[in-house]
């Protein structure tokens, strides 16, 4: 991971983008309890990455395994059109953008509230993928993006024991009953955010301890 994260760094052309993946690197061999997370979730009016938008972000930080739930923070976004349908989902109407952040404006924040943490993510490779249309619609030039996706964690977890993986299985919702975290309504990007953190410190927890396991062996 280290070498693969180094070489996309050192590739990636923006140098906005390049200062967070280059604060990631030296994160890597740090154990969970001392390396700063930020856990993220998106909202979107669809799941295609290449025709949907993203019309919300929710991030709170995790530092030193404690959950800052005083400095989590939640953004609308402006979109192209119509939140349409989506909205029966993420409760989320076209009025509620007209104030919203530009899509550029979203990105810029967020980056800069992430430079110096890992990103954390139920399905993970979801909301990467979003985000990195995202930039590369804004003129941010093309990078991978990493994150700790809890998705897999519980994923492989419930592999290792063999267990059936029903469908639904790996929903959020359906993973935090698993450790007997409390139920939180979704699609909310910010509670969303926040039931991702406390799934990953539940995770690390069964797996040894935030004291053993490093940000290596679950970054993606």
């Amino acid at each position: 991971m280290r070498a693969s994260l180094g070489y996309q760094s050192y590739r990636c052309p923006d140098k906005r983008l390049r200062a967070y993946q280059q604060a990631c690197l030296g994160l890597l061999a740090l154990p969970i309890s001392e390396a700063p997370l930020l856990a993220l979730d998106l909202e979107m009016t669809g799941l295609d990455a290449k025709k949907d938008q993203i019309i919300s972000i929710g991030i709170i930080p995790v530092i030193k395994g404690r959950i800052e739930l005083s400095k989590g923070q939640h953004k609308l976004i402006k979109i192209a059109g119509s939140v349409g349908q989506s909205a029966t989902i993420h409760g989320v109407v076209d009025n509620d953008l007209a104030q919203a952040l530009s899509l550029s404006d979203a990105l810029e924040w967020l980056f800069r509230e992430a430079t110096g943490s890992l990103l954390v993510a139920h399905h993970a490779p979801l909301d990467l993928s979003f985000l990195e249309q995202a930039l590369l619609k804004e003129n941010f030039k093309k990078c991978r993006l990493f994150a700790i996706d809890t998705l897999h964690i519980e994923h492989q977890r419930l592999l290792r024991k063999q267990l059936m993986i029903k469908e639904g299985e790996l929903r959020l919702t359906n993973c935090r009953r698993r450790y007997n975290l409390p139920y939180y309504e979704g699609h909310n990007a910010l509670i969303d955010a926040l039931a991702c953190a406390e799934l990953l410190l539940a995770q690390v927890s069964k797996m040894g301890g935030l004291n053993k396991i490093k940000v290596s062996e679950l970054l993606r």
